[in-house]
């Protein structure tokens, strides 16, 4: 759909995916240091887009590594229909023996696979996305049986995508985008220095400390050029040190959400560092 056929109450969405690191629980916290005029809005790790969706912006660039993950978000955002027809095929099927068919038999066609992805990590355990060296998503099943929610609307989903530029593409060709009056919201994977390796498995790629490194001096540059720029990182010396002088920094506790069972999660925090208003 194009944003002139979208309806204003259409633009009310939520994210579709659960993501590891998701970021719905920042959104009450972030919206309070947004700056009042957005210009165009720019994510370059997208993942579950939970920022994007909350901060609703008029003309947004996204993007993410992973080019499956842009490959849905396009899907969402051209061929909603089809793909909630597709959905609810998935959800006729669901069962044990047909999740391990399904998750071993990858689709060719790109709705297709839109939907493989999306069935997988709606019923899959924890809603993680994780794949093999093979890049074989290799996630057992979970509890939940769901596929298509009652209080969704892939319509509304596709309208709130509508002026996206959806792209698989590396952080720094994002953020060279941004100019003068533009905003970044940056939550790139939480590498820290030191780290045992240096480096951390992030899906099938690596995000290493030289990558943060080469994220704060692409993002420096973006200041220079006067885009406003929140991120998003670990609470970590490290962190902070590569962060100093950048602009105001702020810890924000949370309870950490990947640790399995709701019992197990232990309290935790992250730094928020806020560039420009």
């Amino acid at each position: 759909m194009t944003a002139e056929q979208c309806p204003e109450d259409l633009i009310q969405v939520k994210p579709f995916l659960k993501w590891a690191g998701g970021k719905r629980w920042l959104l009450p916290e972030l919206q309070k240091y947004l700056p009042d005029e957005l210009g165009c809005y720019f994510e370059p790790f997208l993942g579950g887009g939970a920022v994007f969706f909350g901060v609703k912006p008029q003309q947004a660039v996204l993007s993410d590594l992973n080019p499956e993950l842009i490959q849905l978000y396009r899907v969402v955002r051209d061929e909603p229909d089809e793909l909630e027809r597709l959905l609810y095929l998935h959800q006729q099927h669901h069962c044990k023996e047909y999740y391990y068919e399904t998750r071993a038999a990858k689709p060719t066609s790109r709705i297709e696979q839109a939907a493989w992805m999306l069935y997988l990590n709606r019923t899959c355990f924890n809603g993680l996305y994780r794949v093999n060296r093979r890049g074989e998503f290799n996630v057992p099943i979970g509890t939940k049986t769901k596929v298509v929610f009652e209080d969704e609307s892939f319509r509304a989903l596709s309208c709130a995508l509508a002026n996206a530029d959806l792209n698989s593409q590396d952080f720094e060709a994002t953020i060279q985008q941004a100019n003068n009056g533009d905003f970044i919201y940056v939550d790139p994977p939480y590498t820290v220095a030191h780290n045992f390796n240096g480096f951390l498995k992030y899906n099938d790629n690596i995000f290493s400390w030289d990558d943060q490194v080469r994220l704060r001096e692409t993002l420096d540059d973006a200041a220079v050029r006067g885009a406003r720029i929140i991120v998003s990182n670990a609470n970590h010396d490290s962190i902070r040190e590569l962060y100093r002088g950048f602009g105001e920094v702020k810890e924000l506790p949370r309870y950490s959400a990947i640790a399995g069972p709701a019992g197990r999660r232990v309290p935790t925090s992250e730094l928020l560092i806020c560039m420009g208003g």
